[in-house]
């Protein structure tokens, strides 16, 4: 869903390629589909009949399992043409998932015979020739971090300067419009810089989560411009200097895998079509852009800096995907980035597909082969989940005061994130300080975009730079409610994002006295956990 506003009470901040321009905010992140998140999306949207996709092919020809320390592993045996998202040809390998089934994706040169399930490539083992990592600094207990989105993959709403003067949409139609090379290396090479990168240390902030398409690795005759990469590798070396820890997050997949235009192309979804072109399916390029990425950034050379690789990024689980398939696939994407990856300490870590936490323990249970393995505070365990928890993304969230959205941020820990027992750490990968709500001068607040009273101010329409004590206070109290949640119930947590319209952006919050240091409290102790 898409609507236009007029642009004429909007908070606008301008730098190069990049207009703030903030319509209302539940709309903005996801234009196409209302949002929700874990179990509201499990009541809103129910999953397609697995009869639609056969989630559970026939297994393949038994193999034996020669060796696990290479990079590269092939087959002897011809792989099976009933995997969920389908594929043929000899020139394959095979990761078994536990269950006697197999899927397959394309590889290169032969290595070693046999198969390998995916918890015989857990982060106890060699990945590849290099068995000794290097000594690097031990995971903080807690990830603090931030999202650097809008760089790398473009999304209208908060790169409208981009769009300019053309008819495009999304990333994919802005690649094909006339200039859009050197728009998109001016953009680059000045959304983020490095002052940036020293700007969120500063903060307190420990991480940063940085979003990328395929099409940075390839982009099999897309249309889509590549080129991004680059830009990746130049913001882990900033990182690298200011002690953060990366999170290299694969946001925009074949096909996409949403249909929302941070995927990089909006409207249809068809992650999961079965059609192939030059012999591959979209679910196949995937894993074989991922394993070009683990090669990569799961080098030892990276191993101080880069913690971890997310696999896809909020694959819908409804409509045209299938919540087994995607499951199914991230158990051999799993395994095939496992098999490339040097470090043997880089986390994988998968989206939710906004289904919960919980809906990924049989997964978890798979790799890592138990549901009882005690998690080691820091050394990453070898597979995480990500959830998105958004306030601000249905109609319903625009009825809500701000005391309201406070006691639904503090109940995450037990309605969205997992008990502390569980070994299956959860990431919030994705979260705003934004709210639907106007902010009456006794600090009281209502729910929506209408004031009723003179002094109140709504957060959705009046100018961050012009707020008053009392909105830029019920904003921060908000903040500090979600982040005493994840503090609690959360490995780790990535606000979206560094820079966005009102307060949808850090730097905006900081720059106008609404946030401090992530560790700070005004409002201590609103959840009454104890």
């Amino acid at each position: 869903m898409k609507t236009r506003t007029s642009l004429a009470f909007l908070a606008t901040t301008s730098i190069p390629c990049l207009t703030y321009a903030h319509p209302h905010a539940y709309q903005h992140r996801h234009s196409h589909t209302p949002r929700a998140t874990s179990t509201d999306w499990f009541y809103a949207f129910q999953a397609p009949s697995l009869a639609q996709i056969d989630p559970t092919p026939a297994a393949a020809a038994a193999s034996t399992v020669t060796s696990l320390a290479y990079a590269t592993i092939t087959v002897s045996a011809q792989p099976h043409s009933s995997a969920p998202w389908g594929y043929h040809g000899s020139d394959m390998a095979t990761f078994p998932i536990g269950t006697g089934a197999s899927a397959a994706y394309p590889t290169a040169s032969t290595n070693a015979s046999g198969t390998l399930k995916p918890s015989q490539v857990n982060a106890t083992q060699s990945a590849g020739p290099t068995a000794t990592a290097p000594a690097v600094p031990a995971l903080p207990s807690t990830l603090r971090g931030v999202n650097l989105g809008g760089w790398l993959i473009l999304e209208k709403w908060m790169n409208s300067d981009c769009f300019e003067g053309s008819d495009a949409v999304d990333q994919w139609t802005f690649d094909q419009t006339d200039g859009a090379v050197a728009k998109l290396k001016q953009h680059w090479e000045t959304y983020i810089t490095e002052d940036d990168i020293k700007a969120i240390a500063g903060l307190g902030l420990n991480a940063v989560r940085i979003p990328i398409g395929y099409w940075a690795y390839d982009t099999f005759g897309s249309g889509y411009i590549s080129g991004a990469d680059a830009y990746l590798e130049k913001a882990i070396g900033w990182c690298r200097a200011a002690g953060l820890k990366v999170l290299v997050d694969c946001h925009g997949s074949p096909g996409s895998q949403n249909g929302f235009d941070n995927s990089g192309r909006s409207g249809n979804v068809a992650w999961q079509d079965k059609s192939q072109s030059n012999g591959t399916t979209n679910m196949q390029k995937s894993i074989s852009v991922l394993q070009t990425m683990g090669r990569k950034y799961g080098a030892q050379e990276y191993a101080d800096v880069v913690f971890g690789l997310e696999l896809v990024n909020e694959p819908i689980s409804w409509q045209q995907n299938n919540l087994e398939t995607t499951k199914y696939w991230a158990k051999e994407a799993y395994a095939a980035v496992r098999a490339v990856a040097t470090n043997k300490n880089l986390q994988i870590i998968m989206h939710d597909g906004f289904m919960g936490p919980s809906q990924w323990l049989d997964v978890n249970a798979a790799i890592i082969g138990n549901t009882t393995t005690p998690l080691n505070s820091t050394v990453p365990a070898p597979f995480a989940i990500d959830t998105h928890l958004y306030q601000n993304q249905m109609a319903a969230d625009s009825s809500l005061t701000q005391d309201q959205h406070i006691a639904k941020a503090c109940n995450w820990t037990s309605s969205a994130l997992l008990p502390a027992s569980s070994n299956l750490p959860v990431y919030v990968g994705e979260f705003s300080a934004q709210t639907n709500i106007c902010a009456n001068p006794d600090g009281s607040t209502v729910a929506g975009s209408t004031c009723y009273i003179d002094g109140c101010q709504c957060s959705t329409n009046v100018d961050m730079q012009y707020w008053n004590g009392p909105l830029k206070m019920a904003t921060r109290k908000f903040i500090e409610a979600e982040l005493d949640a994840f503090e609690r119930g959360a490995k780790g947590w990535f606000v979206w994002n560094y820079k966005g319209p009102g307060a949808w952006g850090v730097s905006n919050l900081v720059k106008y006295g609404v946030m401090g240091k992530v560790t700070e409290r005004i409002f201590p102790g609103q959840c009454r956990f104890d």
